[in-house]
Parts: C-alpha cells; sequence; structure tokens
C-alpha cells in the first residue's frame, strides 16, 4: 500500500491526533500554532480514545523503556549474515521445507498449507503472532486480510514496512480450527521451528502480538494488561533479546479502545530500537582497530 502516515494511523482508528512531535521543539515541529488551533476547533469531540492518543502524540506517558545500556547488553551489534548469503538461504529454505513438511501434532490434518512466515530474513525486527487464520491457510503467508492489514498500518506508524527490515512470524504455522487459540502441545510442537527462526534471523528486538505468542515464546500465562508495561527478554541460541509485548491486531478490530495502548507499545519498541542501534554505532566508533 502507498498510504501515508497520516492515512495509517487512520486506518488503526487513531486519526491525526498520533502526529509525533519533537519533544524540544513542541508544536514548532508540527503545524504553526493558528493551524493547530484550527485543527483543534475542528476537531470532534473528545472520547476515551482520542484524549489517549492525544496524550501519546508526543511520547507515552507512564513509559519506561529498557535503558540504553541495557538495551546494548542485551543486542549485541547486529551481525546477521546477509540473507544473500548462499549457505544462510539455504538454511531458510531447508527450515521452510521442514515446516512445510511438520507432521508434529494434529494441526497439519484440516490444513491447507503451513504457514511459515514472511519478510526480510536479515531483519532487526520480528513480529510474532498467534497462528494462521482461514485467508493465511489458503494464501501461506502470514498476517493477511483484516488483522494483516490493521498490522501494516501499525508498522508504517513508526516507519516501518512488511519485508523490509521486518520479519513476521507465528506461535504455530498451521491454522487451528475454527481459529481457536493453539493449545500447550501444539505450541511446543512448533516452538523448535520458531527458535530456529530466530536463531537465523537474530533481531534486534521482538514485539508480541498477543497471548498466545507470550505463552510460546516467554511462558507466561498472564494478562496482556499485567505483561506490557514490563521490561522481557527472551534467550535464544545464547543471546539474549529484548521482547515489547502487546495486542494482537486481531483483537484491536474487536477492541478499538485498546489501540491508543497499543500504540504506546509501539512508541516503546522504537525507542528500545533505536537506542540500541544508536549505542551500538557508538561502541562501533569506539572499537580498537
Amino acid at each position: 500500500m502507498n498510504l501515508s502516515r497520516e492515512e495509517m494511523l487512520l486506518e488503526m482508528g487513531l486519526g491525526p491526533l498520533w502526529k509525533l512531535r519533537g519533544a524540544s521543539n513542541g508544536a514548532a515541529a508540527g503545524a504553526p500554532a493558528a493551524d493547530a488551533a484550527t485543527q483543534r476547533a475542528s476537531a470532534p469531540a473528545d472520547t476515551p480514545a482520542t484524549e489517549s492518543a492525544r496524550q501519546l502524540s508526543a511520547a507515552p506517558r507512564g513509559v519506561s523503556p529498557m535503558p540504553a545500556a541495557e538495551a546494548v547488553r542485551a543486542t549485541p551489534a547486529h551481525s546477521a549474515p546477509a540473507a544473500s548469503d548462499p549457505a544462510v538461504a539455504g538454511e531458510w529454505a531447508a527450515l521452510n521445507r521442514q515446516i512445510i513438511d511438520c507432521r508434529a501434532c494434529t494441526l497439519c490434518a484440516q490444513r491447507q498449507q503451513a504457514v511459515p512466515g514472511v519478510g526480510d530474513q536479515s531483519a532487526d525486527w520480528l513480529f510474532i503472532g498467534e497462528g494462521p487464520g482461514a485467508e493465511e491457510d489458503a494464501r501461506g503467508e502470514p498476517f493477511v486480510g483484516a488483522a494483516g492489514k490493521l498490522l501494516d498500518a501499525m508498522l508504517a506508524a513508526i516507519d516501518l514496512k512488511r519485508g523490509e527490515d521486518v520479519y513476521i512470524a507465528n506461535a504455530v504455522k498451521c491454522r487451528p480450527p475454527n481459529n481457536r487459540t493453539p493449545e500447550a502441545a501444539e505450541i511446543a510442537a512448533c516452538r523448535p521451528y520458531l527458535e530456529r527462526q530466530v536463531a537465523l534471523l537474530r533481531p534486534r528486538l521482538i514485539v508480541l502480538l498477543g497471548r498466545a505468542a507470550v505463552q510460546a515464546t516467554l511462558g507466561l500465562d498472564g494478562s496482556l494488561a499485567s505483561l506490557r508495561d514490563r521490561a522481557h527478554a527472551w534467550e535464544v541460541g545464547g543471546r539474549s533479546i529484548p521482547v515489547i509485548v502487546t495486542y494482537h491486531p486481531a483483537y484491536l478490530l474487536r477492541t478499538p479502545l485498546d489501540k491508543a495502548r497499543a500504540w504506546e507499545d509501539l512508541c516503546r519498541a522504537r525507542a528500545l530500537m533505536r537506542a540500541a542501534k544508536a549505542a551500538a554505532l557508538d561502541n562501533a566508533s569506539t572499537a580498537p582497530n
């Protein structure tokens, strides 16, 4: 899709109130004061969702992202081999074939096809959802249809795009019947594939979309409300990778008032990624030759 950021934010249901302002420049970073006043005068009456969105316009309030130093310790300089490396490409191809041929649990019986994942195979960002739905099962790609459209809008809101420095996968690779929540045994059967994807990808940051993704990676069973504001990390292949927990796009379609909270999580993720990249550059510049 070739939509502007404002159009993407509107797609998420939060509208132009989500425009970001520089912390030091205030309104000068956006429209002139007179224009801003005009926009406020013409804006619809506040609702709880729009009030939350306005409060988040400059930066999420009450958010305590992982300090930069901690982010650097958790995320060493990104050294994933380029996806164009024939050896790495061969490992990805072999893994995808294993997933497609897998019959380790009962989900294979009713699937049309397994859905390994999609995106940049040397990405810094990894988004993990729950499992394929009907459209994903038919097309073989995660997050298509309405939930996929909303995820694309969420990515665009923080200057990301599917396939560009972003990889998208699911906790389970086959569609659960009637789109039910994956069972523990199904998650366990797919976990080695997910861990192998992470090991090949070597992402700087993982964003978990929904409770099933949290259970599959961190093994936690609390509510998302209790997990969102906490710092998490997932140990995979000897690396501790920072993790952000947020809502699944399908849930946000059913509960649009929580889109403001999802925006808060995305802002936290972007701040953590920027801090990690900046610190990695500093470390590289000061390292002895």
